[in-house]
């Protein structure tokens, strides 16, 4: 996905287009992914082009499901806490999947 992040940025690519089932739009130091169905997450990349994300993030990605959920703080933290073995918190309140390949 950080390819999709450098392509932009020196004008390779769109900085908005379908790719695949997806539509992409590069904004700020991410890249927001919409599904078919409007379903969009934003994803922020690490300087070595790790993707990350923070629980407000995945609340966003909760009220664009079809079927919105509604999540607490509590919600996400345990969600967080659940998935510890998982996650690797880059920095405060930012996650990424543990041991992902880096993709820059």
């Amino acid at each position: 996905m950080a390819a999709v992040l450098g392509l932009a940025r020196s004008q390779r690519i769109s900085r908005s287009d379908p790719i695949g089932t997806y539509f992409y739009k590069v904004q700020g130091a991410g890249c927001r992914f919409i599904s078919g169905n409007d379903a969009g997450m934003d994803v922020g990349f690490t300087a070595d082009g790790r993707e990350i994300f923070d629980l407000w993030q995945v609340r966003c990605y909760g009220k664009s499901l079809p079927e919105p959920l509604s999540l607490t703080d509590h919600d996400l933290r345990s969600a967080v806490t659940s998935l510890q073995s998982m996650l690797t918190e880059v920095r405060p309140g930012w996650f990424s999947v543990a041991n992902a390949e880096v993709s820059a």
